[in-house]
């Protein structure tokens, strides 16, 4: 059970990290648009590289899957 696995790249590529972003923390146009919107949720690469910010966590996750893409939770 402990013997370890190389998953290979191809599956890390596949795995997007979907997080909170406070919108305070965001550039000015992007909190335009966001509205009354306190907290928008980020889906980003493992290297950190922002693919998409989104209103809401279930579609964050809805979107990460439609893209053929693994999502988990990043805190």
């Amino acid at each position: 059970m402990d013997t370890p696995f190389d998953f290979g790249e191809a599956v890390a590529k596949e795995i997007v990290y979907i997080r909170p972003v406070c919108t305070d923390s965001l550039p000015d146009p992007i909190r335009a648009q966001a509205g009354d919107l306190r907290v928008l949720y980020s889906v980003h690469r493992p290297d950190g590289a922002r693919l998409a910010l989104v209103a809401d966590r279930n579609l964050a996750f809805a979107l990460a899957r439609q893209h053929d893409l693994a999502p988990v939770n990043a805190h």
